[in-house]
């Protein structure tokens, strides 16, 4: 399918809508891509949740630190203020309602703005829950970072969840390779479109109907 957008192009665009001085959790896969993209000269305070808060940008290769890792087990830096914790104050950030976003991958995203994220109930899947469910309900915003579709092309934007459910209405944003879409009391609206990608052929790969935001643009 034409314009479709690379995993550092996402990664980009979801930076920025970070605003300055924001508390951000980038959860484990796609969305731990971010910070690599944030922009210039805004101040952003990366949170993981095995008990690291101001996290730097991916380290050079040849300097990782193993003993210094995010909560998908990537080393990571610390800019100067960074520290890290014990799991208990991490969780209780996460609860507490400190967090202003979270970023987090998804198997699926209902129109109303559920997110299932942990397990697809497959036999042969493993469960893992790990934050999200505490991530997706604590932080004020809660935006996903997926592909728009699965790889057999069913459409991960749905009418409901048939997965087991992470959160209820927690959703307010999606950024897939193809678009940028926010959930909203009147249905899924679509905010950018990936260059080369029209209106119709965004909706033939998303099961639910889709409406034009007020100022829809093509990036």
């Amino acid at each position: 399918m034409p314009g479709k957008w690379t995993r550092d192009q996402m990664a980009r665009r979801v930076a920025q809508d970070i605003p300055d001085g924001a508390v951000v959790n980038l959860g484990i896969g796609l969305p731990t891509a971010v910070a690599n993209h944030l922009p210039e000269g805004r101040e952003v305070v990366l949170h993981s949740e095995n008990g690291v808060i101001g996290m730097g940008p991916a380290p050079a290769a040849g300097q990782e630190d193993y003993d210094l890792i995010n909560a998908g087990k990537q080393p990571v830096t610390l800019l100067p203020g960074g520290c890290f914790f014990h799991h208990a104050d991490s969780f209780a950030m996460m609860r507490g309602g400190h967090l202003d976003v979270c970023v987090l991958g998804a198997f699926q995203v209902s129109a109303g703005g559920d997110l299932a994220n942990w397990h697809t109930g497959a036999k042969d899947a493993i469960p893992a829950v790990g934050g999200a469910m505490d991530l997706a309900i604590g932080a004020k915003k809660t935006f996903v970072m997926m592909e728009h579709t699965t790889k057999s092309g069913d459409s991960k934007i749905v009418p409901a969840c048939t997965y087991p459910l992470t959160g209820i209405g927690c959703v307010s944003r999606i950024y897939t390779d193809l678009a940028v879409l926010d959930i909203t009391p009147d249905g899924v609206a679509v905010l950018e479109m990936a260059e080369g990608l029209s209106f119709d052929e965004l909706q033939k790969v998303t099961a639910v109907p889709l409406r034009p935001a007020t100022s829809t643009a093509t990036a």
